[in-house]
């Protein structure tokens, strides 16, 4: 038989290391003989756009790099697949790449999206009667994906954002005059990313001393009152928040604009970050300052977490795996035995459970007064961001996998 796997959504770190997991498993497996990467997620499959993954992972060195490259070397999309009782157009496109290249089964490394993708395939190949299976294979940095205990992809962003907020904190701490720093972390509905940050309390490291999630009661008086106790007791205060806080309802509450434009008449965009910047800065007259993450957060394999790439390999074969056994419209995922040692197992469930639905931050793990995390949230993170990776180098540089290779063998 013949095998596709294809990417999709937002990169991470360990999202490529899963791709290998397949790989492997394909690759030592009897049953399988062509080995397919779809270019762009589902655009690939639907745009007849495949290339023979054994053409470009050819070595064992092909294997390392593209193991610790960041990103989707794939390609990946935000494509919605329509309802297939509607619109049958786009299902047959993709059934006729499967024909045309004697695919039997699909493996699909997405978030929440790509498992509604997992639902709707799998749905329309059982209703018209081809034998083709479809599984997904769990990836996103905001760790919101519902039954898995997390997501490869969350440990390394994790790791990378406490280590990043230590850097910060040492920073902030060199000087004489008092200071706010606000760190804006991702997290659009899910507070999970910002939370874990208090890992750094396992090292003796008290700060962030505020940390904010969406699944909290945030407000401005409130925000202001803790920021002005830990003024109190800190010279260089540090606050950590998800990106997905209200903007609009803080800034309007406190009188403070959202949005300006600069010398050039370009409209400022402002987030979170930004907005509580110029209300702390307007409260308290300090030394304000507030930083973005950004997309760093997503990619800096440079950082990555050794378990989180070790279990995004592992789970992918394992998605892999359950394809030749016969699965279909499922999802594979960790369930967590034991924090202490730490321990997992890989399972499946039906991927409608996941799909387009979303995991929130625990509210028992947010502490009463809804501006830290409970010593619980640090036992369930410390574990995903252990061990480091041995990068491959050159020039002091890491190395990545070269995608320009693929354009000689993409539209086969």
């Amino acid at each position: 038989m013949n095998i596709a796997i294809a990417q999709s959504g937002g990169p991470t770190c360990a999202i490529n290391a899963s791709l290998l997991g397949v790989f492997r498993a394909a690759y030592k497996s009897s049953e399988v003989d062509a080995i397919f990467g779809s270019i762009n997620g589902i655009e690939g499959m639907i745009g007849d756009n495949l290339i023979n993954l054994k053409s470009v992972i050819r070595t064992n060195e092909d294997m390392e790099l593209l193991r610790q490259t960041p990103s989707t070397v794939l390609g990946s999309c935000r494509y919605k697949l329509p309802d297939y009782e509607k619109d049958t157009e786009v299902y047959e496109k993709i059934a006729a790449c499967f024909e045309k290249h004697m695919i039997d089964s699909f493996v699909y490394i997405g978030g929440n999206d790509s498992m509604d993708t997992v639902v709707k395939l799998s749905a329309y190949f059982e209703k018209t009667g081809k034998p083709y299976r479809v599984i997904g294979v769990p990836k996103t940095i905001d760790n919101d994906l519902p039954i898995t205990d997390h997501t490869p992809g969350f440990g390394s962003a994790a790791k990378y954002v406490a280590t990043t907020v230590q850097e910060i904190i040492r920073d902030s701490s060199v000087y004489s005059i008092d200071s706010v720093t606000v760190i804006e972390i991702m997290g659009r509905h899910a507070g999970w990313l910002t939370a874990s940050a208090c890992v750094l309390r396992a090292i003796g490291q008290e700060a962030p001393h505020l940390i904010y999630l969406p699944e909290a009661d945030v407000n401005v008086p409130r925000i202001l009152d803790d920021i002005r106790r830990e003024r109190a007791k800190h010279q260089a205060v540090i606050v950590a928040v998800s990106e997905g806080i209200d903007v609009s309802s803080l800034a309007e509450s406190a009188g403070v604009t959202t949005a300006g434009v600069d010398a050039f008449g370009h409209k400022f965009q402002n987030g979170v970050g930004k907005v509580l910047e110029r209300i702390i800065a307007k409260e308290f007259g300090c030394k304000v300052r507030s930083i973005e993450l950004n997309v760093m957060q997503r990619c800096s394999s440079h950082l990555c977490s050794k378990t989180d790439i070790e279990e995004a390999e592992a789970i992918g074969a394992a998605g892999l795996r359950a394809a030749l056994s016969g699965h279909t419209g499922k999802m594979m995922y960790f369930r967590r035995i034991s924090d202490t040692p730490y321990e997992t197992v890989i399972e499946m469930t039906d991927a409608f459970q996941c799909a387009n639905l979303e995991k929130k931050f625990p509210k028992e793990w947010i502490t009463p007064s809804q501006n830290n995390v409970t010593d619980e949230a640090i036992r369930y993170f410390l574990p995903l961001i252990q061990g480091d990776v041995k990068l491959i180098t050159r020039c002091g540089l890491p190395m990545h996998f070269d995608r320009s290779s693929f354009e000689a063998f993409t539209n086969l």
